[in-house]
């Protein structure tokens, strides 16, 4: 081949790869952007701007021009596949007092591994888009006003971890699908879900697990037990829980902390308990339990707190009457003869106070 033609073919090369580079950086306004990634983040952090009705910190204020990696609370990664290439890895608005909304553009946004807008007054609900971001490994929306039923898109992303939804305004039911993907941490405190807690429950993988304040009725599942090898928290407090506790959860034995507290909880609390060999924190106060308090629960070797007042208890073992130094077991507004501060004989007289057979028990909900 000639000299001529090589030439040619040269420029025909440079050519192109100018063109396509081109393609990849200019496109939007006539901006230039390192790469095609930084343009595409580029659009979504614009259309977030453009929801925000008042930002009285002025985080988005340098939200301007091409170069995203600069604006304030996002930060720049390296993309995996090549490390010579910079993405958008995560935004971070916690406290940041910002009103607005998630716009579908949020979609676009597919290199975060990231979202913190913790304490923000976001509304609405959350796009479907979200599902786009397949590098999303944490997701905080807590503390805002999001509304709707619960963001079933956020299930599909596939290497999502930790999930806070806590204080806002979800309604419905909680999804199955919740309990069957690999999640670390699932917490959903101070909204509005109904309708029982799945009986998948124990396919979970979380390790932390907090669904308190909202009005979930139904039992506690029985498949419980099946996150002995994973779970370390559970938080289920004032959920307007019925039934008895189920007896699987004595194999939770990395469970530090078991709080069921301010339900409609019946039936006497199971011996099975003193198998939670870990546990430091237990609350089982504000409920209807019954029966006497078993000596293997107050005997556990790591109990520091546990809290098992305004019950109809009639009595307790020893070891619950006298606690070690440093540890607290409080047993007040129960029908225990002989102990202070217990409820009246007519509160004790109701039929709050009649045991009740556990096989027997209907779970509402």
């Amino acid at each position: 081949m000639s000299p001529s033609h090589l030439l040619l073919i040269a420029l025909i090369i440079s050519t192109v790869v100018h063109h396509i580079s081109a393609q990849g950086k200019t496109n939007v306004n006539g901006l230039t952007f390192e790469n095609p990634r930084l343009r595409q983040a580029y659009i979504g952090l614009q259309a977030i701007k453009a929801t925000v009705l008042s930002d009285p910190y002025n985080f988005t204020g340098n939200w301007v021009g091409p170069n995203v990696c600069n604006y304030s609370r996002v930060f720049c990664s390296t993309f995996p596949g090549n490390r010579s290439i910079r993405v958008v890895g995560g935004i971070d608005l916690n406290r940041a007092d910002i009103s607005g909304s998630l716009p579908n553009e949020l979609g676009l946004l597919n290199d975060l591994s990231l979202i913190h807008l913790n304490s923000n007054r976001f509304c609405g609900t959350i796009p479907r888009s979200i599902r786009n971001l397949t590098s999303l490994f944490e997701l905080d929306l807590s503390n805002n006003r999001f509304s709707g039923v619960f963001p079933t898109s956020v299930l599909s992303l596939p290497t999502l971890k930790y999930l806070d939804l806590r204080f806002n305004d979800f309604e419905g039911r909680l999804p199955r699908r919740l309990f069957d993907i690999k999640l670390d941490a699932i917490i959903l405190n101070s909204n509005r879900f109904r309708s029982g807690i799945p009986s998948n429950l124990g396919n979970s993988t979380v390790s932390a697990i907090v669904l308190a304040n909202n009005n979930l009725g139904g039992c506690i599942p029985s498949s419980i037990g099946r996150m002995a090898n994973t779970l370390y928290q559970i938080v289920l407090s004032n959920n307007n829980l019925s039934g008895c506790i189920p007896t699987q959860v004595g194999l939770l034995k990395k469970v530090t902390v078991f709080d069921v507290s301010r339900n409609n909880l019946q039936g006497s609390l199971p011996a099975a308990i003193g198998g939670m060999t870990s546990v430091e924190q237990l609350n089982v106060a504000h409920n209807r339990l019954t029966g006497v308090v078993p000596g293997s629960i107050c005997r556990l070797p790591k109990l520091v707190n546990f809290l098992y007042s305004f019950n109809y208890f009639t009595g307790e073992a020893p070891s619950c009457v006298a606690p070690p130094p440093r540890k607290v077991f409080y047993d007040a507004k129960n029908c225990i003869a002989g102990r202070p501060n217990q409820r009246t004989p007519g509160q004790c007289s109701t039929r709050f106070a009649r045991p009740v057979n556990c096989q027997l028990l209907q779970c509402a909900g």
